[in-house]
């Protein structure tokens, strides 16, 4: 015979936690998997588990703001005749037109712009808000070929080709039918109102061998002026940047599981591809192996937040990052002055997540006439290019105190691990020792 002392609390299951146990029953009730957008939602190894060794008397540190520290990057010196020029090393991600609303999409064009760098299609094809008002504009080619001609290759100052995404890894996108408009549906050649899934892998090719071909068509195509960038998602980080060095990418894309404004499966987000901080060091030391690293540039992305989450993927070996939720949240997306309007929908500010929907309060994942109105894209281009000026001066302020003249110039010398998890992951010492997990010895 048991004894329950009713003084003490119900004992609830780790494995079977509130959500889990939530998230059956819904299954149970509708029989649909989850669809969502944010990123994974489970602590993983990130850029918080690392600090930087600032100057002391072995290292000497810059003057702030009164010693120079520089910021640039150019991307695609390898092949490409026209290189990009950017004057920071924070670009913004490719988030199509029909995800988002065309004022968000000319909001950061404005905001890109105004900060000096680049901002990214996504899938969909290149509207003219977006070219008109994005000095430098990334072309993305994707599976889906949604939007894709000729004349926007050449319009655009880089391509950048699609493998894969940190969300979703070896899977395909979705846009459900309510957000496919008038002019979504005549920008993809899609009937109105019907959801579409985009393939998950390009429909002219098997593999690398192929991949290579695709670069030269597009390298004709664009009379060998624009950059090309191959983006992955973080699975296979040493093979899949290997290849697309020996297939001719002037830039790689490394994408982790953070990464996350596509809406796909719960399932995928969560439990397919590896952390952000487990990606770039794999993929450093295949460009090192082939004697690229810095000819072909790395672009980082999934889960930036800040300049020391830029200061870190730089000192790790990337050239620069890309930004997209957080990009989201600086010109107005889970604004708490909209939280009666989340509460709604069923979720709340912070929490939102059903971009794909088309129901977004703050107007910028939505194609609701009424909706896209309440963003300003002046306004929000404003404060994209604060929140970027700010990011921007956070990473130099890390920079100068190790004593560097350019955040180029940080490296894994000037980190330590909090966790033996981020140790092994970025192969930088354990705080406090010389070890991390794999090296040998104490």
């Amino acid at each position: 015979m048991s004894y329950h002392n009713p003084h003490t609390p119900p004992r609830k299951s780790a494995t079977f936690d509130d959500y889990t146990l939530a998230e059956i029953r819904r299954a149970a009730a509708t029989g649909i998997y989850d669809i969502r957008g944010g990123g994974t939602k489970r602590k993983v190894p990130h850029f918080d588990d690392l600090l930087f060794l600032g100057a002391s008397i072995s290292r000497y540190p810059l003057e702030g703001y009164r010693e120079r520290c520089d910021t640039s990057v150019v991307l695609g010196t390898r092949f490409a005749r026209k290189p990009i020029e950017l004057k920071i090393p924070i670009t913004i991600a490719g988030m199509s037109f029909g995800a988002l609303s065309g004022s968000a999409k000319e909001a950061l064009g404005r905001g890109a712009t105004a900060a000096g760098t680049s901002t990214t299609t996504g899938d969909g094809g290149m509207t003219d808000e977006e070219r008109g008002h994005s000095q430098t504009l990334v072309y993305q080619y994707l599976p889906s070929r949604y939007g894709m001609n000729p004349k926007d290759l050449r319009r655009a100052d880089a391509i950048e080709v699609v493998v894969g995404q940190g969300a979703k890894p070896g899977g395909g996108g979705m846009l459900l039918g309510q957000k496919i408009s008038d002019r979504v549906a005549e920008m993809r050649n899609l009937p109105k109102g019907i959801d579409q899934r985009s393939a998950c892998r390009h429909p002219d090719w098997t593999g690398p061998d192929d991949l290579e071909i695709k670069i030269l068509e597009l390298r004709e195509i664009t009379d060998w002026e624009k950059p090309i960038y191959v983006k992955v998602g973080g699975a296979r980080p040493y093979y899949d940047t290997a290849l697309a060095v020996k297939a001719g990418a002037d830039v790689v894309v490394l994408d982790g599981m953070q990464g996350g404004t596509a809406a796909t499966q719960d399932v995928f987000i969560e439990h397919v591809g590896m952390p952000t901080l487990a990606c770039i060091r794999p993929a450093v030391q295949a460009l090192q192996d082939l004697g690229m690293h810095r000819k072909v540039q790395l672009i980082v992305s999934g889960g930036i937040r800040s300049g020391a989450d830029v200061a870190k993927a730089l000192a790790l070996g990337a050239d620069a990052v890309a930004i997209g939720t957080a990009a989201l949240v600086a010109i107005g997306d889970n604004d708490p002055k909209w939280e009666e309007e989340y509460q709604k929908l069923g979720t709340t500010a912070g929490a939102y997540d059903d971009w794909h929907e088309g129901k977004d309060p703050a107007g910028i994942t939505t194609q609701d006439p009424d909706l896209m109105q309440r963003l300003d894209p002046v306004v929000a281009g404003r404060r994209l290019a604060n929140y970027l000026k700010v990011m921007t001066l956070e990473t130099q302020t890390i920079a100068r105190a190790c004593g560097k003249n350019h955040v180029h110039n940080l490296e894994p010398e000037d980190l330590v691990a909090l966790t033996m998890e981020a140790a092994a992951m970025a192969q930088v010492p354990l705080a406090g020792t010389n070890w991390y997990p794999g090296k040998g010895g104490f």
